[in-house]
């Protein structure tokens, strides 16, 4: 037998008349079988549940009767201000806070480099999946001896589904590139990033994820060109915003490098309440150092290299791959790339009641389950133009430089090695897509005898950048 379908509506009898809120009201919602348990009197309004055509037979009732009603399905509300999630046995509280959770959009046939501390590829949680896989770190091979790499992939591409635990991929349908370029004591420098970023590049990675830092406050060089010919070339760089921030001892933090670039989009957390995460950095005034968007970022549960396989930690770096893994979704739903698929992330936002210097436009969320058909409008991203100059020397070892070749030699890249070459300079890394060397050199050599080189644009010195760490572990 077929069970009859139920409604749940608001009945309103709108008057005045105590007599029609008293006896004439509720006899009504008796006499066509309605139950009078949920009618307040005072207001003249009952709850009730029934079938269709008996709230149309009630209204038939109440016009002959002359009584004022009208019926409106019942409506569900919620705390404002006070969402709140958590993990289930089916998801972690992440995929459902930005919606990933029944998204149509796996990812399928979009390419994503995570360019961490490598990769444990015999997780038996990505087994027959496409992982290409590359060290970029001197006498390590790309497996991952730290856990931070494997912790991001599994946020940004591990499963969204599992058949006995809970799902904590954002995008699972994505081709996975391993780029490490932190070595396993969680450490490393512009050479063997930006070779990460060209290597990403070539192989052509529409998403570059980047959970690393390094608390410099002024916009790096290197970033700001890699950051603009990524997007140039169709790809977009997502990096940690930094977890320098002690909110509760009154320290809001900074945006460090390469965040701070105002071509890489920075991504600060929030907690399972929405709030913002202690540790999460603050944007900075002046050029660069904003944060763009948020993501989830404390207490994520995620892949872990053997033999844990699982671990729970904390931070921006957490929150990176959660917008990362969303970007993929929104390459495949839209076909948007580079400064498109920037805008159309920054435009698909949850807004939060924060301050924008502490989470940018919003909680970034999973495309719609179609694909929008209109033009999405442009929003400007932050700072186009390029920073005005360096107001303090970076903390780095001056004998270790990236030098960034003139567009009009990007094809000469060769030559100008030999020139670079031929006063001293030892040529460790040729990042042929990005257009940028990594030398050596002795201290006899300075920044203007190498900038002094024709084809030579600008030369910076080597950042050391390091696993942004986690605020807290939970095993």
């Amino acid at each position: 037998m077929e069970t009859p379908v139920t409604s749940r509506y608001v009945v309103v009898f709108d008057t005045s008349d105590t007599t029609v809120l008293s006896d004439i009201a509720p006899s009504l919602l008796e006499a066509d079988g309605f139950s009078t348990k949920l009618y307040f009197p005072r207001l003249g309004i009952a709850v009730v549940e029934g079938r269709p055509v008996g709230f149309q037979t009630l209204a038939a009732h109440a016009s002959e009767r002359k009584v004022p009603m009208s019926l409106l399905p019942e409506t569900r509300y919620y705390a404002i201000g006070t969402d709140s999630y958590q993990d289930t046995d089916n998801a972690t509280w992440g995929l459902q806070a930005v919606a990933a959770v029944d998204s149509p959009w796996t990812g399928a046939g979009v390419r994503m480099a995570v360019l961490d501390t490598g990769f444990d590829a015999q997780h038996p949680d990505f087994a027959g999946r496409t992982i290409t896989t590359a060290s970029f770190i001197d006498g390590e091979g790309p497996e991952d001896g730290h856990g931070h790499g494997t912790h991001c992939i599994g946020t940004a591409c591990g499963p969204r589904s599992r058949a006995n635990g809970r799902g904590y991929g954002i995008a699972p349908g994505v081709e996975i590139y391993s780029g490490k370029v932190l070595g396993t004591d969680g450490s490393g420098t512009d050479s063997t990033i930006l070779s990460g970023i060209d290597w990403a590049l070539q192989h052509g990675c529409q998403i570059i994820s980047m959970s690393l830092g390094a608390d410099v406050r002024e916009v790096h060089p290197p970033y700001v060109a890699a950051g603009k010919r990524a997007l140039e070339l169709g790809s977009i760089i997502i990096a940690a915003a930094g977890n320098n921030a002690a909110r509760s001892q009154g320290n809001p933090g900074f945006v460090g490098a390469p965040a701070n670039s105002p071509y890489v989009m920075a991504v600060g957390a929030v907690d399972s309440q929405l709030q913002v995460a202690d540790f999460s950095a603050r944007a900075v005034g002046g050029e660069g150092g904003e944060v763009d968007v948020a993501g989830p970022g404390v207490d994520v549960y995620s892949s872990w290299i053997s033999p844990g396989l699982y671990r729970s930690i904390s931070g921006t770096s957490m929150a990176t791959p959660h917008v990362s893994g969303l970007a993929a979704l929104t390459v495949e739903a839209t076909g948007k790339r580079g400064q498109e698929l920037w805008d159309q992330l920054i435009t698909q936002v949850r807004p939060l009641s924060h301050d924008p210097a502490d989470v940018g436009a919003g909680l970034c969320q999973a495309p719609a389950a179609a694909s929008p058909t209109e033009d999405v409008p442009v929003v400007p991203r932050r700072g186009l133009e390029e920073p005005a100059g360096q107001s303090a020397p970076l903390p780095t070892t001056p004998q270790s430089w990236i030098v960034t070749v003139d567009p009009d030699h990007d094809d000469d890249l060769d030559q100008v090695c030999q020139k670079l070459e031929s006063i001293g300079a030892v040529v460790t890394r040729r990042m042929s897509t990005l257009g940028m060397i990594h030398i050596q050199t002795a201290a006899r050599i300075d920044k203007d005898q190498l900038t002094s080189i024709d084809g030579v644009s600008a030369v910076d010195s080597d950042v050391t950048h390091k696993v942004n760490p986690p605020e807290a572990e939970v095993q």
